[in-house]
């Protein structure tokens, strides 16, 4: 017998008795200060009750007038697949503990996860230190350049503006209300001009922000840390987490710190989230990393033990001092994230990736051999690129959605300078004939 009760329905009395305590008369009054302009004016097509067998055939019905499409759109969000074992595995009893993990007690499943993500973090990016996760890849990059703010007592960062344009939205809203100056570093070709950064490179630089790959796809490999060590300013990578086992690590790149977005690593679309960031750095910025830290210790039996070591939020600490107000993290996305990379090992994030690697690449040159595909550039890339379409790149995402194929993202929407260029991606979980079929259908079009 199915047992999956998600609501809790109201008694007619249970309504009259609320709408008795705040005062009204009829639950319509809850949306009075909602302009009727905005409200649905009509009745909808609802049974008044249905059993639950009924109920659910229901649903599936109106499930089903949805199009299940293929995807070959990235841009920051990837299609991906998350083994059934994965949810399995969280929904465990030690691992169903207590929401908040400071009463370590009763806690240790849900410290020891953490632990064990933050273990992930530091073995894939090379860091010395990582925190227990951040919302998403957006806002973890906000809290990298507050570290950076805080440690050089400095208000101005310059970010390579090939960063996701959403990502950069994000900062300037957090960083606009902090009195944080923003300084884009221009491009050329898709990738981040070092002239251009060290002509904007002063005194008044807490930290230089960089994307690898970038936003189009494209690998970022230069060179900055002696120019920005001699500047006393800090490096700062973004990079996506399940990329980072087979791509140049920001340990690598000599980053101070690393953050970015973990949703690749086996967690759903889902309309935009959840998602889970990350955020690591080197150990002289540990104290200044913010929400929570799990270490690992022994009880006073000699018994293995996790316990919160350490906490740089402003309930705890002097409000001025605090780094961030950060008040949780994204523990079950972490879970989620840890078992996916436990299940699927070392050799199979690699082997996924190198799968990405040669499908993009395959898809990328059978795309050229098309009249209507030109190169834009040779940069090198992973599972994402820009191509330039001769025709409407509009119509030609119209005609994959008739095919049920979710075409690539127009770049005119990111620059006018872009025209005609899109940027498409793809990865393991796309099959041969999922891209040739993709070819073919472009084919067609005259």
């Amino acid at each position: 017998m199915q047992v999956n009760h998600r609501y809790f329905p109201h008694t007619k009395k249970d309504i009259e008795e609320m709408l008795t305590i705040i005062g009204k008369n009829k639950v319509e009054e809850l949306f009075e200060s909602i302009p009727k302009s905005k409200l649905l004016n009509e009745e909808l097509d609802l049974p008044s009750s249905l059993n639950e067998l009924d109920l659910y055939k229901k649903l599936e019905d109106i499930g089903n007038l949805n199009k299940r499409l293929v995807s070959f759109l990235g841009a920051g969000a990837y299609d991906n697949y998350t083994p059934s074992a994965v949810k399995a595995i969280a929904s465990r009893q030690e691992f169903l503990t207590s929401y908040t993990p400071y009463q370590a007690e009763i806690s240790q499943g849900t410290l020891q996860y953490i632990f064990e993500f933050q273990s992930l973090v530091c073995e894939l990016t090379q860091m010395d230190a990582s925190n227990a996760s951040m919302y998403d890849g957006a806002t973890a990059t906000v809290e990298a350049i507050f570290m950076a703010v805080a440690h050089t007592k400095r208000e101005k960062v310059l970010i390579a503006n090939t960063i996701n344009p959403n990502t950069l939205e994000v900062i300037k809203t957090y960083l606009k209300y902090k009195n944080i100056e923003i300084v884009l570093v221009e491009s050329t070709n898709f990738l981040v001009s070092l002239d251009d950064l060290k002509q904007k490179l002063d005194s008044d630089i807490a930290a230089f922000v960089l994307q690898t790959p970038n936003f189009y796809g494209y690998l970022e490999d230069i060179d900055v840390k002696d120019l920005l060590e001699a500047n006393k300013s800090l490096y700062i990578v973004n990079a996506p987490l399940c990329d980072l086992a087979v791509l140049k690590s920001p340990g690598e790149m000599k980053a101070d710190i690393a953050c970015g977005e973990a949703q690749s690593m086996g967690l759903s679309l889902s309309f935009g989230g959840p998602y889970l960031g990350y955020l690591a750095c080197k150990n002289f910025l540990l104290r200044k990393l913010p929400g929570r830290i799990v270490g690992l210790t022994n009880d006073i039996e000699g018994r293995r033990a996790f316990v919160l070591t350490l906490q740089a939020r402003e309930q705890h600490i002097k409000r001025e001092k605090a780094s961030s107000n950060i008040c949780s993290n994204q523990s079950l996305m972490a879970l989620q994230v840890l078992l996916y990379a436990m299940l699927m090992g070392k050799n199979g994030l690699v082997n996924y990736s190198y799968d990405s690697f040669n499908k993009a690449h395959y898809f990328y040159n059978e795309l050229l051999k098309l009249d209507n595909f030109k190169k834009v550039t040779d940069n090198e890339f992973f599972k994402e690129f820009v191509v330039m379409y001769t025709g409407d790149i509009e119509k030609l995402n119209n005609e994959l959605l008739n095919n049920n194929i979710l075409g690539g993202l127009n770049l005119e929407k990111i620059s006018n300078e872009l025209k005609n260029q899109m940027l498409l991606c793809i990865n393991y979980t796309k099959t041969k004939e999922e891209i040739d079929n993709f070819i073919n259908i472009v084919r067609g079009i005259k």
